[in-house]
Parts: structure tokens; C-alpha cells; sequence
């Protein structure tokens, strides 16, 4: 494939563009192997020690901003984009009752890894059977690739300054995966930066997780207090967490870009098991074999059932005081494990219980 010519390298590009489509993806672009802009941003970010808990981030050092030494022979990264907004309750008014449980829109339904990696690799397989065998790889949130970065050298949107990629159609409710290809591809132009003055995710941070334009302290991050942190949730930043008990979106919500983005026409991502309507003492009160059963398959499983009372014991902690909520509490006191216990104590304590 080395000796493509320019014409049929871009007509390659086309085709796997509709591909792409034809498998359900919102859009495909092509990156090259350069950033220049990702290894001195990511230097800064791990020295300021804002990944936290999060030693994989460092792991493979400046490998994450060097496509072609992640995966020698690599000349260029189809980055494709597949939306995820569910048809769900209303996420705002999920927020506002503290009695409910608030679950990030992305993990509403089944796990996105599976379902993508699947299309991606179908994308693959149809382009060796059009043009033949090629050297590639698939990714999804499966090794240190920096994929905003790539998706916004591939011009599928541009970094906002809650560092999530933007797209003006589309918002940033959406999942990006990458096939690392041998192929002489070329690459599509960057788009422009559209975010202007706007502040709306830095004022909006529950945790203030955003401390400029463009940097996110993970450590004050409700998506990974309530995800990546293994041990115990800070005192200080529980109140903040409100009954956000997996993940946070306050910086989508906000967004004007988000306004008018499109909901997912993939089954997978509709919600499962009413967990956007769910109430805190209900989803307390799964014992282990229940939280097993009923997220199988889904992103929230991979926390474990100790993270996930933790979690609730916080945001119950939060709730209005009611004989529920203290009933609620009350049954995993003497829970077997004294992170869950710990936390309980602390949510009884809200409550003016000791």
C-alpha cells in the first residue's frame, strides 16, 4: 500500500468514510501521526499530578502523544464518532430531585466498549476486503491513545474547555474509537475552535474540577470520585456530589453546543432496568447478586458493588431527611466493609443521626 498514489489514497479515504456510516457511526475522519500540541499539555497535566489514582495515564509516558511509536508502522488514525444521547428521563430534573439517583448519560444503557469495538473492527475487516490485507489496530479506551486529540486533528470537532471534544452538530454526547492503519491515508484539516468567551462549564463544575480553560483536576472530578477512586470519597468535595452516584455531566449540560444535539438511534444505549428514574433506597438496597445480574454488560459493573453503596451511602447523605433515607442508611450500618460503613456514618451524621 506504500506506493498508493494521492488520488487513490483519497479516494480510499471516501470510501471508508461511507464505510463508516454504513455501520452506524455519525462520522469518520482520518488523523495523521503528529501532535505536536498533546506531549507538552500532557507533561503539564501529569506534573501537576491531576490524574490522581489514575497511574495508567502515566504509564506509557510520551508514547500517548506519538501514534507511530504506540504502534510502529502506523501512518494514519481513522477516528470515528457514534452519539450516545439516550432517550431518557430529563436529565435536569433528575438533578433537582434528591431523592433520585443522577447516573451518567453515557451509562445508562449497555457498555459502549463492546458495541464499538465490534463496529470498528467490522470497518476494518470491510476495508481488507476491498483493498486487501493492511497493518491496523482498533482501539477503544483500550490503551493510552489521546483520542480528543486525534479527533480534533482529524477535524471531528475541536477541544472545549471542559476538554471533551465539540462538534457543532452534535454537541459532545458521543464515544470515539480509532483503527491505527498502515495506510498512507491523508489526513482531514482541524476545524476552528468555537467555545469564544463562554464559561458556562468552568462556573457550572460542581467540584470547580475545571480550574482554567481547557484543564481538568481529576482529583476534584465527580466522574472519577465516583468511578477511577478506589478508597475513600474526600469529606470535603461529598456535599458537592449532590446524587450524582456514577459519573457527572454538569459540564454538557450546560453547553450550548449540547442544546440541539441528536439522540442515539443504537438500542444498546437506551436506558436499562429504569436506572434513569431509579431511586437512591432502591438502588441501596440491591444485595451484591442483584447488582451482578442487573448490570451485567454495563459500564457501571466494572466499579464493584462496595464503590457503588459508597457511592449512594454520599449521595443519600445529600438527600432530604426523610424516614426512608434514614431506614435506608440504617440497613448497611454494620455493612462488611468498613469503606461502605465509614460512609454511611458519615451520611447518618447529615441526617443529625449518630
Amino acid at each position: 500500500m506504500s506506493c498508493m498514489d494521492a488520488e487513490n489514497s483519497r479516494a480510499l479515504a471516501a470510501r471508508i468514510k461511507d464505510w463508516g456510516r454504513e455501520l452506524g457511526f455519525s462520522a469518520v475522519r482520518i488523523a495523521g501521526v503528529h501532535l505536536p500540541d498533546a506531549e507538552p499539555r500532557l507533561a503539564a497535566w501529569l506534573q501537576a499530578g491531576y490524574h490522581g489514582e489514575m497511574d495508567y495515564m502515566a504509564g506509557h509516558g510520551a508514547k500517548r502523544a506519538r501514534p507511530d511509536e504506540l504502534l510502529p508502522g502506523t501512518r494514519a488514525i481513522i477516528v470515528a464518532r457514534m452519539d450516545y444521547q439516550p432517550n431518557a428521563a430529563d436529565a435536569e430534573t433528575n438533578l433537582g430531585d434528591g431523592l433520585r439517583a443522577y447516573i451518567s448519560r453515557y451509562a445508562l444503557g449497555r457498555d459502549y466498549h463492546k458495541l464499538l469495538r465490534s463496529r470498528l473492527q467490522n470497518l476494518a475487516e470491510r476495508m481488507a476486503s476491498e483493498i486487501g490485507p493492511s497493518g491496523h489496530r482498533v482501539f477503544v479506551d483500550s490503551a493510552p491513545v489521546m483520542e480528543v486529540a486525534l479527533a480534533t486533528e482529524a477535524g471531528l470537532g475541536w477541544r472545549g474547555k471542559h476538554t471533551l471534544l465539540l462538534t457543532r452538530n452534535a454537541g459532545s454526547w458521543f464515544f470515539l474509537g480509532e483503527i491505527f492503519t498502515d495506510l498512507p491515508l491523508p489526513p482531514d484539516e482541524p476545524v476552528t475552535d468555537h467555545c469564544g468567551t463562554c464559561r458556562a462549564c468552568l462556573d457550572t463544575c460542581p467540584t470547580g474540577a475545571i480550574t482554567e480553560p481547557y484543564r481538568l483536576d481529576a482529583r476534584r472530578c465527580i466522574s472519577y470520585l465516583t468511578i477511577e477512586l478506589k478508597g475513600t470519597i474526600p469529606e470535603d468535595l461529598r456535599p458537592a456530589i449532590g446524587n450524582r452516584i456514577y459519573g457527572c455531566d454538569d459540564c454538557q449540560l450546560c453547553c450550548p453546543w449540547n442544546r440541539n444535539a441528536p439522540q442515539t438511534k443504537e438500542k444498546d444505549f437506551a436506558p436499562r432496568h429504569h436506572l434513569d428514574t431509579a431511586t437512591l433506597v432502591e438502588l441501596f438496597s440491591w444485595p451484591k447478586s442483584v447488582f451482578a445480574e442487573r448490570l451485567a454488560g454495563s459500564a457501571i459493573h466494572r466499579i464493584g458493588h462496595e464503590r457503588w453503596l459508597r457511592n449512594i451511602a454520599v449521595a443519600l447523605g445529600n438527600a432530604p431527611t426523610t424516614p426512608e433515607i434514614i431506614a435506608a442508611l440504617e440497613s448497611r450500618r454494620d455493612d462488611e466493609s468498613e469503606m461502605v460503613r465509614e460512609h454511611v456514618r458519615w451520611a447518618l451524621a447529615r441526617h443529625g443521626v449518630t
